[in-house]
């Protein structure tokens, strides 16, 4: 059978046997595959070194006649050592693992592969706000399966102006002109930044950041619903 290259990225490892692990990986060119990764718990395995999570590896596999292939070889490229001295930024990075996995097919678009090694650097700077982080993913979701709310105009059709005060109509998905609204030009030129994929390291420079992040976040949370039910 053909032997393939790919980087990827560990989205799930389970166990298998007395030595053996199962793991899912994520890749740009492929999809999702699920390799078997023979011996990899033996001490002295070669393979165990290049499965480590939030990491980017390249993997050599060969494909089987069912889902299942073998993963023959494995390399880090590169590892974000420091996501796990912080337990807050492990565990975030455990749960964006875990809502990738659950939002994409088994052939994702290559983007998604992009956005969780965006993902892993950005938590790997110590710097940016862990809630900046994880309400900037949830927004690169929203935008990749279609989900992007309308912050151009109202649903009449009337430009956004910087003098007005708006509330959002979550079943138009866009703003509307009210004015006792809650959101301000600087609420939606920070969520136009959230969607056009601007990274992390750059939405920490903005002024006042952490709290436009906040009024972001109410309506992220419910946009959500449409992509997770």
């Amino acid at each position: 059978m053909k032997q393939l290259v790919t980087a990827a990225i560990i989205l799930n490892r389970t166990d298998y046997g007395e030595a053996d692990r199962i793991i899912t990986v994520l890749t740009p060119e492929h999809g999702k595959l699920r390799l078997m990764a023979k011996g990899v718990r033996r001490v002295k395995s070669k393979l165990a070194g290049g499965i480590e999570l939030f990491s980017v590896s390249s993997l050599t596999y060969m494909q089987g006649k069912s889902e299942l292939g073998t993963l023959l070889s494995s390399r880090l490229q590169q590892h974000y050592g420091n996501i796990v001295r912080d337990i807050t930024r492990t565990m975030l990075g455990y749960e964006l693992i875990k809502q990738l996995n659950k939002v994409t097919e088994d052939q994702p678009e290559a983007d998604y592969f992009e956005l969780l090694h965006q993902a892993f650097a950005a938590l790997d700077t110590e710097y940016i706000d862990v809630e900046l982080i994880r309400l900037w993913f949830a927004a690169q979701l929203l935008r990749l399966a279609g989900y992007t709310p309308n912050l151009q105009t109202e649903p009449d059709g009337a430009k956004l102006t910087s003098d007005q005060q708006y509330e959002f109509s979550y079943d138009d998905s866009a703003f509307i002109s009210r004015p006792d609204g809650g959101f301000a030009a600087d609420d939606i030129k920070f969520l136009r930044l959230l969607f056009a994929g601007t990274q992390p390291a750059v939405l920490a420079k903005v002024s006042n950041a952490n709290a436009l992040s906040r009024d972001s976040n109410r309506i992220i949370r419910i946009l959500e619903q449409q992509l997770y039910h």
